[in-house]
């Protein structure tokens, strides 16, 4: 998902359309532009709304006819206004436009970019709810932590960046204390007037068909065995695998004519060197998870800053020296390792460690589409600490 964490992420996506379809990789096995995602289910949480512009199936809440359909299934006044972004609700509540945010299952302060900046907009947000399994460093700063249940421990589907909607299903009991989501929700949604008669996962699936054409054949009983893949538009459609097996939905592609784009910062006689961040094997995102994971704390218990040989010769750095790393945002100490997997006048950092947490670096501007944020592109100095 690299491809998009800078200021030309659209275009580096449309880039890649175009290399596609004029090498024909398109509609055939093996072929098309998959983004890997960086979590699993990311896919399904798209699908289902958790986009500030869209309902289910990426139906626009500022089409009327969708406004009207799901204000008729839900009872509900809706808003015909797209909601703001994630590093765009970050600036309102640091500006005071949000006055309370609910955080379920995420850890910004460790995620997302110019982390000081982040810390400071949760501390200013006047009442800050998360809902996680662990108390991480997002939720040490909450007025209420609610406890909620992780993947093993409920019913579900995760969607796959196939598009294949499989079950999940619960293997082992929650801790005590714990809630399931859908249950602290509901209690939530009555306390403030609101019914949501559907607690049981297997209606809300059906109620999701009922709702998304992409997902209208998608059941619990025909993914029993073996996911769907959608567009699966009723119960007798047997999923689509391939998409554009015949041709796109808007007929003939379209290639986008594109000029390059520098990054938002470059290298400079005072910030000489370009970091790129991102994930290592044997971590998980923010490490809320793996980092209590003996085993792989034990492969990948420290922060590492991939340096070129070239540089660490100039720089006088050898492989688990310390070495402090300072943007225009923020600095971190971790240590250093030498390899040949990056260029000269690049180094690498992953960011599942708080004690040496690289979104400090990092900056929060956008492309102006999609607005991602530039998490690849950042200029830095390097010294030995």
């Amino acid at each position: 998902m690299g491809i998009t964490q800078h200021t030309s992420g659209t275009d580096n996506v449309k880039a890649l359309a175009n290399l596609a379809m004029v090498t024909g990789n398109i509609g055939k096995p093996s072929t098309g532009v998959n983004p890997l995602r960086g979590q699993n289910n990311v896919q399904g949480a798209c699908d289902l709304g958790g986009l500030p512009d869209v309902y289910t199936g990426y139906q626009k809440v500022a089409e009327p006819a969708n406004k009207e359909k799901f204000e008729k299934a839900w009872s509900a006044t809706l808003s015909e206004a797209p909601g703001l972004t994630l590093v765009e609700i970050t600036q309102a509540m640091h500006d005071g436009g949000i006055k309370g945010a609910y955080i379920m299952g995420e850890n910004p302060v460790l995620s997302d970019p110019d982390s000081n900046h982040v810390v400071e907009a949760l501390k200013n947000c006047e009442f800050l709810v998360v809902q996680d399994i662990f108390m991480t460093e997002t939720a040490q700063l909450a007025d209420v932590v609610l406890p909620g249940t992780c993947f093993a421990e409920k019913e579900g589907t995760f969607t796959n960046t196939e598009r294949r909607v499989s079950r999940v299903r619960k293997a082992v009991d929650m801790p005590e204390g714990a809630m399931q989501d859908i249950e602290i929700l509901n209690g939530l949604a009555s306390r403030m007037g609101v019914s949501l008669p559907n607690t049981d996962p297997e209606a809300v699936m059906e109620e999701i068909a009922s709702l998304t054409p992409s997902y209208g054949g998608i059941s619990y009983a025909r993914i029993e065995e073996t996911g769907l893949q959608w567009p699966c538009p009723d119960k007798d459609h047997p999923g689509t695998p391939i998409l554009h097996s015949e041709q796109f939905a808007r007929g003939l592609g379209l290639f986008s004519e594109l000029d390059h784009q520098e990054p938002a910062e470059s290298p400079s006689a005072q910030y000489p060197i370009t970091l790129n961040t991102g994930r290592i094997l044997y971590q998980y995102h923010t490490g809320t998870m793996t980092r209590r994971s003996e085993g792989l704390e034990f492969k990948a218990p420290k922060c590492e800053v991939e340096i070129n040989p070239a540089d660490a010769e100039e720089y006088k750095l050898e492989t688990g020296d310390k070495v402090t790393v300072t943007s225009a945002r923020g600095e971190i100490t971790a240590t250093a390792l030498v390899t040949d997997r990056v260029p000269e006048k690049t180094i690498f950092i992953p960011f599942h460690y708080a004690e040496a947490a690289v979104n400090k670096l990092t900056q929060a501007v956008l492309d102006p589409v999609s607005k991602i944020p530039e998490y690849k592109v950042s200029a830095v100095q390097i010294a030995k600490a």
